[in-house]
């Protein structure tokens, strides 16, 4: 692969914005540099793109998406799913195991990173699941390729929810690695459901959502497994944190001096459960997007160093699967072609700032995960960037989803930062619409401590 000049960028990494260049040579940024570009480079024969001022980004890190594959790929895979990532400024993704077959066992592992290695225009990784009783493959999996154990503490598909206690014991005591809950007490949805079913019936309209899924749900699930965490002084991730309760939780001091860390998705820094009047179940997940106050805090937290990383928790269905209402309805949505914009577009608004968006999406993603050579713009590390026009007003259309099933709960949404080519390993494999099918990621690497 010939040399590339990325030019006329206005870069933002490591908490700083200037105009400047990048040098791609290969897989790896080979030169950062401030201002112009010299003459000998931009007449050196090099192949020149010109960023035309927007922003050069490292590319997002998404730890939390459902691509479906293999088992459910009528409505997603790794194909089609990547593409919509990249699309979106993101290059690197983290994939659950609620698959079919679910990825708890070592085959069923291998055969995704197969899969991904024929199939992914983004770079991958997968996590292991866990269940009552798989701790002996837990203990064998190498997590220098993993970014971790997914636990399900509310009901998931299959016999993916843990709620055996000597099983979880074992787990937070003897896996030697991160562990990245789905923090909801099952108990207590259990109880609020039926409650809402004997006033309703089984059309329990979608508003009633966040009241199944309730507060004290997460909460006493989050409190009980960070219990865990400090008793076993284990590695602890909260995934898609939704209320202002588990704040009180969580703690801010260096990231890499936490045991306990917590992510939190993009739709619940954008919406409140007042849009489902609107939206429906369009807006639909699980843990359940709640109120304003909820909303707020979880922006506050994340300004305060108590939620470290900005996710998506992309979940696409068709849109015959979200008909319903809290009940029937099933819960999810795709979000990993907008997550980034959306949050650029929060800046906009002076929720946060940019340098600190591509912190919480791929500085600090990269450092809690302990991903090796990636997330930054720096000399040595792949080349994985992102060019995001600013100022750029564009109306989001289900027609232009990526994502096989093809909507978005964004549909009419105007968004202001538009992402106009992505770089994985060098290779700009998304330019202004158009995706470089013939490009292939990597699997990510981690380092263990």
């Amino acid at each position: 692969m010939s040399k590339i000049l990325i030019h006329n960028a206005i870069i933002v990494n490591e908490g700083e914005r200037y105009q400047g260049y990048v040098v791609i040579d290969d897989e790896r940024i080979d030169e950062i540099g401030r201002g112009d570009a010299p003459a000998q480079l931009l007449n050196g024969g090099i192949e020149i793109h010109d960023a035309e001022g927007a922003y050069l980004l490292p590319g997002g890190i998404d730890d939390q998406v459902h691509f479906r594959d293999p088992g459910l790929t009528h409505k997603a895979d790794m194909s089609t799913e990547s593409r919509a990532a990249v699309a979106g400024g993101i290059t690197s993704f983290m994939d659950m195991p609620n698959t079919i077959p679910q990825t708890i066992t070592l085959e069923a592992l291998d055969a995704k990173h197969q899969r991904a290695a024929e199939v992914s225009v983004a770079n991958y990784s997968f996590y292991i699941g866990a269940t009552n009783d798989n701790i002996d493959t837990l203990l064998a999996c190498d997590y220098t390729k993993v970014p971790g154990v997914k636990l399900f503490l509310g009901a998931s598909t299959g016999n993916m929810l843990v709620d055996n206690n000597e099983a979880l014991n074992r787990i937070f005591g003897e896996v030697p690695a991160l562990i990245a809950i789905h923090s909801e007490d099952e108990d207590i949805i259990r109880r609020n459901r039926e409650a809402m079913m004997a006033k309703y019936g089984e059309d329990v309209p979608v508003e009633e959502h966040p009241n199944i899924r309730s507060v004290e749900a997460c909460y006493k699930s989050t409190e009980k497994a960070v219990a865990l965490a400090k008793k076993h002084n284990a590695r602890l991730h909260v995934l898609h944190i939704s209320t202002a309760e588990e704040m009180k939780l969580l703690t801010n001091e260096r990231l890499e001096d936490k045991k306990v860390t917590a992510e939190v998705c993009a739709h619940h820094l954008w919406w409140t459960a007042d849009d489902h009047a609107t939206l429906g179940t369009r807006i639909k997940w699980n843990p359940a997007i709640k109120t304003a106050a909820d909303r707020q805090a979880l922006r506050d937290g994340l300004n305060a160093g108590l939620i470290d990383i900005v996710a998506t928790d992309h979940a696409p269905h068709l849109l015959s699967e979200k008909e319903g209402g809290a009940i029937k309805a099933t819960s999810g949505a795709p979000l990993v072609q907008y997550s980034l914009p959306m949050m650029l577009d929060l800046a906009d608004d002076g929720v946060f700032t940019v340098e600190q968006v591509v912190d919480f999406m791929a500085h600090r993603v990269a450092r809690l995960f302990r991903i090796e050579e990636r997330g930054y713009i720096r000399k040595g590390y792949y080349a994985d960037l992102t060019i995001v026009k600013p100022n750029t007003p564009y109306v989001v259309k289900d027609e232009d989803v990526l994502s096989r099933c093809g909507w978005t709960p964004l549909n009419g949404t105007t968004l202001n930062n538009k992402v106009v080519a992505t770089y994985v390993n060098g290779k700009r494999v998304f330019n202004n619409g158009i995706v470089d099918d013939t490009s292939k990621g990597k699997a990510l690497k981690f380092t263990i401590k």
